[in-house]
């Protein structure tokens, strides 16, 4: 797994939501991914669960896992996935080839489903415009994200 690598996951009770770090370090396949998530939040399978990563300075993903709907993931940043083993999962998971030569530099590419949270309150447009805001960290944007979606003490306490 990369290095300066935060990962946590989120599940929505009654009560608000309540947050788990997860350790992403053995996943092999993207089915390893909601796997973890179960595991690090004791799911019963019909709960929505946020999983949040963001690795370094460089990019964030959102996937999101609710009972037996297909799993879907918001990535933030296709041009700056490292050629690691995480970054290549969420590239698949996102359905986009990361560029390993490094070899494409025109800017932010943000992947996958936009509307993942938009029936949490946060739009397709307010998700880009907020990956896309230049000179903003990754770690930046998930705070803003939660803050939004009344998670963000949950995040804070994990970080």
């Amino acid at each position: 797994m990369a290095a300066n690598t935060f990962s946590a996951a989120f599940v929505r009770t009654t009560d608000g939501w309540s947050g788990a770090e997860v350790d992403l370090s053995e996943a092999e396949i993207v089915d390893d991914l909601g796997d973890a998530v179960t595991e690090a939040l004791g799911l019963s399978g019909d709960e929505l669960a946020l999983l949040c990563v963001e690795v370094e300075d460089e990019w964030f993903a959102i996937a999101r896992y609710f009972g037996e709907d297909e799993p879907r993931v918001f990535l933030s940043d296709a041009h700056a996935i490292a050629p690691d083993s995480l970054g290549e999962l969420f590239a698949e998971f996102a359905g986009v080839v990361p560029d390993k030569e490094g070899t494409n530099t025109l800017g932010v590419r943000p992947a996958g489903d936009f509307e993942l949270l938009s029936d949490l309150g946060l739009s397709s447009e307010e998700l880009l415009e907020l990956s896309m805001e230049e000179g903003v960290l990754p770690a930046d944007v998930l705070s803003v994200i939660a803050e939004r979606l009344s998670f963000g003490d949950e995040l804070d306490r994990l970080r």
